[in-house]
């Protein structure tokens, strides 16, 4: 402790003799290590996050992908009756006639990109003899569709003229069959489906992902997904009456995890206005006066800012990815910014012998030494102990927790010397400014009648 304190005092003498010239540096420093936001690299593949690597779990997931595509993507409506429809039944020809021309719309309408129109059919994974015509022509009798709407081969004229739907739908399959594709079925006594309350429409697309800045994209389908089964599934309550879906589409992950993100960032704001207040709350006056600290508060926020921003471009210059869990690091970051704060803020006001008027330059930048020197060794401790524990998870074979682990300990590595440096230079300013007796708000207006020192 006594090495350490040595240390902090002779920075804290250099502190208090040249703040503008350190919280120059510091901001400098910062400005370098962004540099390392050129090799910025974001990762959200879920194979590139939670596998493990050099382990058999990565072997078998590689020997997983090279037999079975798993980058096929599955649009997935639940068919049912609307709470307006007379019936809960959606195995009546009047039912299934809407839910064919539902189908009948995404099957043909077209969506677009990049200048090239795109529909069902040549997007579809490829499976012959999916209706229960093989020879039939309808071009979605060539994709992977999964419904009982097949027994029509997706015709509407040919569902129109069949006078026994329910013999149509038992030529399905076998009971187990009909029970995989239908919601809360009822058999009679001879196994025959008499009724159901819901029925499955899943469609299957070829995957054909590209990764862009770590994350796997399938620009086409999502595209499709938007423009056609989406906004199909949405129309639905307005334009197929009297049906009801519930849907599903794989872009639908992007989507809601996006809005969650979202969401997110305005946690982090919401958090660092709590802190912004609290911190104003407890280190100086609340009135805005000569002895009120809301720019030290502010301080605060920015010294943790600024060892985000070089943690983060450092961690990028080494080459370490960015994942969805690397977003919780401003909340950990912030918590033990908050804590180094408030115990350098005490030993500044500690270490002040009479009054601050009494204090010139040179007895503020002594006490500055002083301060440091009692404040170094408890946030030295306390950083190092989270650094250390950091580090040490850094070697987690999971890539997600090992790129998340060093992001932290390295961004903890500049809170710590910001903390010393540039917070405690602000600090010594902020002594000058109450010194000299000026507000806060108005930091070049003088009042009138001396500081009443606590």
């Amino acid at each position: 402790e006594g090495s350490i304190g040595g240390a902090f005092g002779w920075l804290g003498r250099h502190v208090g003799t040249r703040p503008k010239q350190i919280i120059f540096a510091c901001f400098v420093l910062t400005a370098i290590m962004g540099v390392g936001y050129i090799s910025w690299e974001p990762e959200t593949r879920g194979e590139e996050l939670w596998v493990p690597q050099g382990t058999e779990a990565e072997e078998e997931t590689d020997m997983y992908e090279e037999y079975y595509n798993s980058k096929d993507r599955i649009e997935t409506m639940i068919v049912q009756a609307s709470p307006s429809a007379s019936s809960t039944n959606v195995l009546t020809k009047d039912m299934l006639l809407v839910a064919m021309e539902m189908h009948t719309e995404i099957a043909t309408r077209e969506s677009e990109f990049e200048g090239e129109t795109n529909t069902l059919p040549n997007l579809c994974v490829k499976a012959g003899g999916t209706c229960a015509n093989k020879e039939s022509p309808n071009a979605v009798c060539g994709c992977l569709i999964n419904s009982i709407l097949k027994q029509w081969n997706y015709d509407l004229a040919t569902l129109q003229s069949d006078d026994d739907v329910l013999t149509t739908i038992n030529n399905y399959g076998s009971r187990e069959d009909l029970e995989a594709i239908t919601g809360l079925p009822v058999f009679d006594d001879n196994d025959q489906l008499v009724s159901a309350q819901a029925f499955t429409l899943s469609y299957f697309l070829e995957g054909m992902p590209v990764v862009t800045n770590g994350r796997e994209e399938d620009p086409v389908n999502e595209q499709w997904e938007e423009d056609v089964f989406l906004s199909v599934a949405e129309s639905v309550p307005e334009d197929y009456q009297p049906l009801s879906v519930d849907y599903f589409s794989t872009r639908s992950f992007q989507d809601e995890f996006g809005n969650e993100i979202n969401s997110d960032l305005f946690l982090t704001q919401i958090a660092y206005v709590v802190a912004f207040l609290f911190l104003a709350a407890n280190i100086g006056k609340i009135k805005c006066g000569t002895g009120s600290r809301w720019t030290m508060a502010f301080a605060a926020l920015v010294t943790v800012g600024i060892s985000t921003a070089a943690g983060f471009g450092l961690s990028s210059l080494f080459g370490l990815f960015f994942g969805p869990v690397h977003s919780l690091l401003p909340f950990l970051l912030l918590g033990i910014g908050v804590d180094d704060v408030f115990v350098i803020v005490n030993a500044f006001n500690r270490e002040r012998k009479g009054t601050r008027a009494s204090e010139d330059n040179d007895t503020l930048a002594e006490r500055s030494s002083r301060a440091m020197a009692r404040a170094g060794a408890s946030i030295t401790v306390t950083s190092a102990t989270d650094l250390v524990a950091f580090a040490i998870s850094s070697s987690s074979s999971l890539p997600a927790l090992a790129s998340f682990c060093a992001y932290a300990a390295i961004s903890i590595f500049f809170l710590w010397f910001f903390s010393a440096t540039f917070f405690s230079s602000t600090m010594v300013l902020d002594e000058r400014r109450q010194r000299d007796n000026r507000r806060e708000c108005l930091c070049c207006v003088t009042r009138k009648n001396p500081l009443k020192e606590d």
